[in-house]
Parts: C-alpha cells; structure tokens; sequence
C-alpha cells in the first residue's frame, strides 16, 4: 500500500536524511545498534543517525511498545502487518513534524559511532537459487549443451543453510579451511581455499511464520516477508565442487554469510514493484500452488544492485574501489511470495526472524554477472586490478563490498546501506 510516508514532497528535520543515498524519510529501515554506553537495542535509520526506538516508545502506537525493549527484532517481525504500517506512519510522523524535534532529538545518535548487529535472532536460514542467469552461466561451465538441470523451471530450487555463521556487514570474512580435489588428482587434499568467491543476493526476512503443518498460500505469502536486505553467500568453489554431490552445499557455504544490517520493510518497498517478467515461450507456468494473478502483477522489485571489489594494495594506494557489476534484481526466474510458499508447501514453520537468501542474482551480460566464478568464467579469465593484480577469485585483504538502491519515478529512491567485509587469512 502506498501512503503520505512515501510522498516524495515529505522530508525530515533531519537535515542529513534530505538526499541521503540510502536513507531518507521514506526509507526508515529497522535495525539493531548499539552505542559505547548502552547495549544492542532496536532503532531506525534517517539521514547519517539511527533513532533509539525504546526511548521514545511512548510516543509509538501501542501495539508496537512491547516489540521495543528486547536485543532483536523477532518480536517486532511478529507483529500484524497493519500494527507495523501504524509504526511505520507514526515514526514518518515525528521524524517530519518539526515540532516533535525538542522531543525526539536526543534520541538520535550518529550511525558512525554506533555498532551494528544482526536485526533478528535466526532460528533458521535457507539459501535459494532463484537468478536464472547465474543459474545458466555456471550450468554452462559444467553442462554447455544442458546448463540447467530439469527441475529448475518447476521447483523453486534452495538448500538449509548454517543460521549460526550469518553475521553484520564489517565482520571479516576468515579464508575457510577444507576439503578439495582438482580433476586430475589422484587423492583429494586439505588447506585453505584457493578460489573463495562472493554471491550477490537479496536476504528475506520473515515476519509472521505458520503453524508446523499450515502451508501459506501463495496469495498470502508477502504477507509474512517483513522486509529485505543484502546478502552475500561466501562460496569456496573448490570444497563445493568436490563435496556438492550428491547432498548438495555443505562446508563450501556454511563457514560465513554477510547480510547488510538494515531490515527494509516491505511497506517502504511498496512503490519499487514490477511486474514479473514473463517466462520465455515454451517455458512450463508455475503449478497453481505458485501461481497468484496479483504477485505476478507486482512480485518483481526496481532494485539495482551492485558490487565493488578493493583490494589491501588498492587501498593502501589511495585507490577507489572498482565496480565488479551491476544489474536489476528483477533478473529472478521466481518471486520472493513463490520461494515463501515453496517453503513452507509441505508445511515447514517458518518463524519470525528466518531468514531467506535469494541466490545469486545475475543479469544477462557480463557487466552483471553476481559472482566471480561467472566473471573470470571458472578462472579462465582473471580481472585484472588497478594496481595490475590479477582476481580470478578472492584475495586475502580483499573487501567486497554489495550495494542496492531502489528507484522508480514520481518516488524518493532508497537504499540498504553497505553490505561489505573483508578477507582475512585462513587460520593453521
């Protein structure tokens, strides 16, 4: 639903939230911060600050105080959509009334001297595979003539990932030790990864779950997405081509996953939909449990993503980072509500505070490719840095960093803030 909090006339007395990049007004995003004399608690994104929701909770509605005064936001994901647009609309409100400033004020604190943790609690974390081209492009590398497998176009495809290694965008990413084996050895070996690669995803929140046995319907699926963020699904290619069948990913992703902290709520994204691009000819429709007229109406989202790499000499010489690739997030063969409902079709409970990974999103082209596997193509063809380093894969030093930005005319384009860590080396 669109309202006054995004009219794109509205602005905050927030001086720094008027053309901010990633969060003006009509973003503010939830997240978990906290400061050098008080612990985690929840508060909002406007401008370059974050407002301490707990200490103006009397000033909120009152179905969202209780939600207010824990460490993570699983109770606030809880609430009923329409309790969260009343906080969405109050929190407008006051950020907008410049007579709410002498009140609200001191709870703001500056985003630079705050640290950031994870918005929720995860109970659980699914990892899908829902960028046809990536899908494609890595097919290609191992199957040129049949790159997709037959299931793909039937079945949102994902994996159960480890929740206990997602962490905030800045923790460093620890080069993971494993198990691999070229074609052409004879025994595999064990050492640090020699092609540690990145994945440019979308991350899923769930806000309301379901009951252990109660499938959600398609219809209503967006309704328990409580909002998105970045994610970035470390993948060792060499443990994972060794070890991936025939269970699929295991020690090759479960060692670190980046999600950008922010938690952009599915109300702030309400004038960022798309219809779904259609399914080339020839293409099966979804079976009807995956199938609903308005999500193919709006299940798509105008968000351009992006990635840059820079590396310890780079930054070391003054030098900006360099832009990896870019492309819209609308490059997904299924919607966020179809991976929901896939989810939970055989009546698997989701809860709030899972957290859903889209998989790579991948355009079409080179300059969008999400993952260096598919830039280097496998390794064959290394990048080469402005320093004249070479990058088929990962370095140590490295940070990679994941932007996304939503925009569409007539409204004020948000963003995610940084999804962003750096590559330390492997541990004896």
């Amino acid at each position: 639903m669109i309202d006054e909090t995004h009219d794109a006339a509205r602005t905050s007395w927030v001086e720094s939230a008027t053309g901010h990049r990633d969060f003006p007004i009509q973003n503010l995003p939830f997240g978990i911060f906290s400061t050098a004399d008080r612990g985690p608690r929840p508060g909002v994104a406007i401008g370059d600050l974050i407002l301490d929701l707990a200490g103006i909770a009397s000033l909120l509605p009152n179905t969202a105080r209780d939600a207010l005064g824990h460490a993570s936001l699983n109770a606030l994901f809880g609430l009923a959509s329409r309790d969260r647009i009343e906080l969405r609309r109050r929190l407008s409100a006051l950020l907008s009334d410049i007579g709410q400033r002498t009140e609200i004020e001191p709870w703001l604190h500056p985003a630079c001297e705050c640290t950031m943790h994870l918005p929720a609690t995860i109970g659980d974390y699914t990892d899908f595979y829902v960028g046809i081209h990536h899908a494609n492009n890595i097919g290609r590398q191992f199957r040129p003539d049949n790159p997709l497998l037959p299931n793909y176009k039937w079945i949102p495809i994902g994996y159960h990932g480890r929740a206990s290694s997602v962490r905030p965008s800045g923790v460093p990413v620890t080069r993971p030790n494993g198990q691999r084996k070229a074609p052409d050895d004879a025994a595999p070996n064990f050492g640090p990864s020699r092609r540690l690669d990145y994945e440019l995803e979308l991350g899923v929140w769930i806000g309301q779950g379901n009951d252990l046995g109660a499938p959600i319907p398609i219809g209503e699926a967006g309704e328990h997405v409580v909002g998105l963020c970045l994610l970035n699904d470390w993948s060792a290619r060499d443990f994972q081509a060794w070890e991936y069948q025939p269970l699929g990913p295991f020690l090759a992703k479960n060692f670190h996953t980046t999600v950008s902290p922010w938690v952009v709520t599915s109300e702030a994204l309400a004038p960022f939909r798309l219809p779904q691009p259609a399914r080339p000819e020839g293409d099966p429709a979804p079976l009807p449990y995956l199938l609903d007229d308005r999500d193919q109406q709006h299940g798509a989202l105008a968000i351009e993503l992006s990635v840059t790499l820079s590396s310890a000499a780079m930054r070391g010489a003054g030098l900006p980072p360099v832009v990896l690739s870019r492309g819209p997030a609308s490059n997904m063969y299924w919607t966020v509500a179809q991976i929901v409902a896939h989810h939970a079709s055989n009546g698997c409970n989701l809860n709030p505070g899972d957290l859903l990974g889209t998989g790579t999103i991948s355009a079409p082209d080179k300059d969008g490719f999400g993952s260096l596997m598919e830039i280097s193509r496998g390794g064959a063809t290394p990048l080469v840095l402005p320093t004249g380093e070479s990058r088929a894969f990962l370095g140590d030093g490295d940070e990679l960093t994941l932007m996304g930005t939503a925009s569409a005319a007539g409204f004020v384009s948000i963003g995610f803030g940084a999804c962003a860590a750096t590559i330390l080396p492997a541990r004896s």
